[in-house]
This record gives structure tokens, sequence and C-alpha cells, in this order.
């Protein structure tokens, strides 16, 4: 059979403790050395025996006061961290405590302003949330007519420009108008002109004075000698 599992606990025998001790002391030794050596670990390990007798072991022979210092810095800089943590987990919570009050207080005031959960306030307190009503609805009427305000001008803004902007587009046609105006009325005096110097009167046409005779027509000379003459002569004066 084979030898039970050693249950772990204070061995009573002062003797047999003294001898355990020795034997896992140099057994604990050699396996710090051995670790040293094989991973190349700085290792320290220090043992104080029942009676305050100290037994060390360290990497090199000079290195146990710096990895004591090592150590040192290591532990103080995690204590720093478990510090910190623990503060700044503190300090969440009191804020969360903080902010979970003023939710529960704003909600409430909001029930209040709301009509609700009216029941258990007492008679200044109902006159306290009358107060912050009123307050609250003048300062949302005074915003509001600022803002009425605001939009009126600048529709009035806006209206001015559009009148100025109708009133430049009113003159532009009036002046495109008058252009029209002024081209057509050019045009029809070309027109005009060009007509009177293409029309000429028909040629003046003498005087018969003998009728239907055939004769040859007279010139103006003999014309008004005749009309100078006695009638009885006309007809000798052409013989």
């Amino acid at each position: 059979m084979g030898r039970g599992r050693v249950q772990l606990k204070r061995i009573e025998n002062k003797i047999n403790r003294q001898v355990t001790f020795s034997k896992r002391r140099s057994g604990l030794l050699k396996k710090a050395h051995e670790i040293s050596v094989l991973c190349d670990a700085e290792v320290a390990l220090i043992v104080f025996s029942t009676k305050g007798k100290l037994f060390e072991y360290s990497t090199d022979s000079c290195s146990m006061e710096r990895i004591l210092e090592r150590y040192e810095r290591y532990s103080y800089a995690e204590r720093q961290l478990v510090e910190t943590a623990t503060e700044t987990n503190a300090s969440w919570t009191l804020e969360h405590e903080k902010l979970k009050a003023r939710i529960e207080v704003l909600q409430r005031n909001q029930r209040h302003f709301m009509g609700e959960d009216l029941d258990n306030l007492s008679f200044k307190e109902l006159q306290s949330v009358e107060h912050q009503i009123d307050s609250a609805l003048k300062h949302i009427r005074t915003k509001k007519n600022q803002l009425m305000y605001e939009s009126i001008s600048e529709l009035q803004k806006k209206d001015k420009a559009l009148q100025e902007q109708n009133n430049q587009l009113a003159k532009k046609v009036k002046e495109k108008e008058k252009e029209i105006a002024q081209q057509t009325q050019k045009e029809q005096q070309s027109h005009t002109s060009v007509d009177s110097s293409t029309i000429q009167p028909p040629p003046m046409q003498p005087l018969n004075l003998r009728g239907n005779r055939g004769e040859d027509e007279t010139t103006p000379m003999q014309h008004r000698s005749n009309t100078l003459l006695p009638a009885w002569l006309l007809p000798h004066m052409n013989e």
C-alpha cells in the first residue's frame, strides 16, 4: 500500500516539527536555486524559524537588497493602484448616490408640476409649486414673444427685399418697353422714307383746247395768245 496523503496541519511534537522544518527548508532552498538557474529568474527567499533564526537565499550574493527594493517598488505601485481604484470606486459610488437622489427629486417635482402626487404636500409646498409654475410660464411667454418678434422682423426684412427686387424688375421692364417703342418708331420712319422716295407723281398732261379735232397740241405761248384774240379770229389764225 502506498503512503497516504499527509494532512497539512501544525505538528504538535516539537522535535518532529524541528526535523520537518530542517528538511523542508533545505528542499525549499534547493528548489529556489533550481528555478533561478533553469529559468534565469531573480529569486529571493527569506525564512524565519520558530525561534526567529533567519535563513535566506538570493540569486546573487548581493542581489537580495536589489530584489527587495524592486519588490517594494512594485508593491508600492500596486498599493497605489489599489488605493486609487478604491478611492475612485468610492467617489463614483458617492456620485452615483447623489445623482440618484437628484433624479428622484426632479422626477417628484415633475409629477408635482403635472398636477400629480399632490396629496402629501402642505399648503406652503403647494404655494411654492404654484409660484414655480407661474414663474416658468412667464419665462415661456417671454421667450415665445421674443421668437415671434424676431420672426416678424425677419419677414419684414424679406418683404422689403422682395419689394425692392420687384421695383427693380418693374424699372427694367419699363426701360425695355421704351427701347422697343423707340426701335419700332425708327423702323416705321425708315419704311415711310423709303415709300416716299419710290412713289413719283404722274406727268402733267397739256390742255387740249381744240377738243376732239385730232390736231397738234398748242404750246403754252400759243394758248396764251389765243386767249387774248377774239373768238371770231381763232379759226383764221389756225389756217
